[in-house]
């Protein structure tokens, strides 16, 4: 297995110190460590870590904006680790795309556990994301094929049948992907 790299944002250095030893002693890499949001959101656009952990209230940018961020450019998956239990936090922290959330204090199972969930769920929704890009690209395929095949049909009085075989035929002895034969088809036909 893989060592896990990990970025560390809190604003406070003897917290900072005990995460980094914990996850040190669990075999994980703590390849940066800083004390704001800006800086974590910019570590961790250099660096690319497996997840970076934040706790909420930091200067200059706080934690949930930090994670909103990373959570939204698909820079690094976040766990957040802080003092504050509210729904308020939980909620604004779901809506930035958190993984997970922890409450200071910690102890070693619960952060290496905490750990662990967020990089599963962060591997669960790139299996999801690439699954829906990829529905994505099939439907597009699809419309713009339909779309080739009506202009083959009207223009050269094709049968639906005949239509799709020419472009599939066009597709092989062109080496080029249907969809690609669609869209020239579709551009210069149209």
């Amino acid at each position: 297995m893989k060592q896990l790299r990990i970025i560390l944002a809190d604003d406070e250095p003897i917290t900072l110190l005990d995460i980094k030893e914990i996850l040190t002693e669990e075999g994980f890499m703590v390849i940066g460590e800083c004390e704001d949001g800006v800086s974590a959101v910019n570590l961790a656009k250099v660096l690319k870590p497996d997840l970076v952990i934040l706790d909420i209230k930091m200067p200059i940018m706080n934690g949930i904006d930090a994670a909103k961020i990373l959570s939204q450019e698909r820079i690094a998956p976040v766990l957040l680790l802080t003092a504050y239990s509210s729904d308020e936090f939980i909620n604004q922290a779901g809506a930035a795309g958190v993984l997970a959330y922890l409450v200071k204090p910690v102890t070693k199972n619960s952060l290496i556990a905490a750990c662990k969930i967020a990089l599963k769920r962060a591997e669960e929704f790139n299996v999801l994301r690439n699954e829906n890009l990829s529905l994505q690209d099939a439907l597009e395929t699809r419309k713009l094929i339909e779309r080739a095949k009506g202009i083959l049909e009207k223009k050269y009085l094709l049968s639906e049948e005949k239509a799709f075989n020419k472009i599939r035929q066009i597709s092989m002895e062109k080496s080029k992907s249907m969809k690609e034969v669609a869209k020239a088809i579709i551009l210069s036909l149209s």
